[in-house]
């Protein structure tokens, strides 16, 4: 109880009272990419996330952001991010409003500038979801540069912050504080059900790499990653004493792991919303399907370190990405506890910008 009442007040001042160490208060700033966030602050972060955990299944009330609000904006559909943010900042005391650019004036050309100078001025924080390709990051960072209230990404075409916090506090919680050495694969796999964006896996190779985890991502050699994304990544190696390496081939990524992320990016289901340009798109369809093969099944997990993990963001194609074998195989899989973790982090995250405590 005395450690949590001093985390809470190492919230509220701005200093790290577990580490000893003055740090800036947190309150006030936009959470787009953890690459713009230092490791403290970035563990400070997972110190609240696993705090609060405990403290929602021991039933006490945290009830640190009260009557403040949260404008919650979703130009796509879904279950994790929208349903940690709204649980997670009712549990804090505060409450959200779940706008679609139907219920806004975004579809009669409103500005992102006028968006955001005007929530802020009702409201406590706005978090945001765009993940239009060319387009997502740009839109939060115009929605960053004129709000006077925290911006939060719930994801965009390049970043996917909260998920990759989540991540991160799953495997600290499976392989301890100390992940240096870790090894852990990212890997493409096969899916036709959307265009799942490249944010998650970019957000994951640029957050493991500052932790010392040897990754490696294997992918298809027509699903790369954004250039820009994948030097960063390796700054991050080098400096943090990891490695990043890449594989065009899907046997030799999960050889050895001790963690798999099997995961789509680029699928042309929905391409309409990146290209306007049906020669791209038909390209991009045949490139799919020449990966089939690509599926995280018994006999690759097989290959992988004895004690390996799976983790997915979900929602995960079922068949396609994954066999139902591997996924619902609790002594491998920890998907569940993943994506739990979600609204543990969400809490975090909101409690820290939003200055609460």
């Amino acid at each position: 109880m005395r450690e949590a009442i001093a985390l809470q007040q190492a919230t509220c001042t701005g200093i790290d009272l577990r580490k000893g160490k003055n740090m800036p208060s947190l309150k006030g700033r936009h959470f787009i990419t953890e690459q713009e966030w230092t490791k403290d602050e970035i563990d400070l972060a997972l110190e609240l996330s696993t705090e609060l955990k405990e403290r929602k299944k021991r039933g006490e009330i945290t009830d640190w952001l009260k009557n403040q609000t949260v404008f919650m904006i979703f130009f796509e559909q879904s279950t994790r991010t929208r349903n940690s943010m709204g649980c997670g900042i009712t549990q804090l005391g505060g409450n959200s409003h779940d706008l679609t650019p139907d219920k806004m004036q975004l579809t009669h050309g409103e500005t992102a500038k006028d968006t955001a100078i005007v929530l802020s001025r009702m409201g406590h924080a706005i978090a945001c979801r765009n993940c239009f390709y060319n387009v997502g990051n740009k839109y939060l960072r115009d929605l960053a540069e004129y709000s006077t209230i925290p911006v939060l990404s719930l994801q965009d075409d390049i970043y996917h912050p909260m998920q990759v916090m989540a991540d991160l506090m799953t495997i600290q919680e499976k392989f301890g504080k100390n992940l240096k050495g870790l090894k852990v694969t990212i890997s493409w796999a096969y899916a036709e059900s959307h265009a799942k964006p490249l944010s998650v896996p970019q957000s994951q190779i640029l957050l493991f790499t500052r932790y010392g985890m040897d990754v490696t991502v294997a992918a298809p050699p027509e699903f790369p990653l954004m250039p820009d994304i994948v030097e960063q990544a390796k700054d991050n190696a080098e400096e943090n004493g990891g490695s990043l390496r890449f594989s065009d081939n899907m046997d030799d990524g999960f050889k050895g792991a001790q963690v798999v992320i099997p995961k789509n990016w680029g699928g042309f289901a929905g391409l309409s919303e990146w290209v306007d340009d049906d020669n791209h798109k038909l390209r991009m369809k045949a490139n799919l399907l020449k990966h089939k093969d690509w599926i995280c099944d018994a006999r690759r997990m097989g290959l992988a370190a004895k004690d390996v993990k799976y983790m997915h963001a979900l929602p995960a194609d079922r068949g396609k990405e994954v066999t139902d074998e591997v996924i619902d195989d609790d002594k491998h899989s920890i998907i569940y506890d993943e994506a739990e973790n979600r609204l543990h982090t969400a809490k975090a995250i909101m409690a820290l910008t939003m200055g609460g405590r």
